[in-house]
């Protein structure tokens, strides 16, 4: 499972012409699986993502999690993230998980994020959507599972 962090001072996503999540100030996760992705994948990942130090404390240091300031999660899934791009010029997505499996650990996560009480609001699984947002810093992390 491979997850894209953004710290935002703002995200929303629309489809079809309506906002269907937004949030802001905290992270806005872009979420590819795997096939073969597991329950734990989804556990280290929402972990790693509701705990890592990448907001500034009072002195201006990356000390604080979305956690420690409040700050809210939007989660948007993306099995481009799962692309092999290393042949040819069409990118390949043998490798990203069916989209039931997909949905079911994409939906995991999410609940994860909301069991450490972070607001989290999401996409349309599957859907095409418009993503915006305002990046915080900018501050951009790729977090994968297969390499913890």
């Amino acid at each position: 499972m491979i997850a894209l962090l953004q710290r935002v001072k703002e995200a929303s996503v629309t489809v079809d012409g309506n906002t269907v999540g937004q949030s802001g100030p905290g992270l806005l996760i872009f979420l590819g699986v795997f096939e073969g992705d597991e329950e734990k994948d989804a556990l280290f990942l929402a972990n790693k993502s509701a705990h890592l130090r990448i907001f500034n404390d009072a002195s201006g240091k990356m000390n604080n999690s979305v956690i420690d300031v409040g700050g809210s999660a939007l989660v948007v899934s993306q099995f481009t993230l799962c692309a092999d791009a290393r042949k040819g010029r069409r990118p390949s997505y043998i490798n990203a998980a069916s989209p039931k499996e997909g949905e079911s650990l994409y939906s995991y996560f999410v609940e994860l994020l909301k069991q450490n009480n972070i607001p989290t609001e999401t996409g349309i699984f599957g859907a095409m959507m418009q993503v915006s947002l305002t990046n915080d810093g900018p501050v951009t992390l790729i977090l994968d599972s297969r390499l913890s």
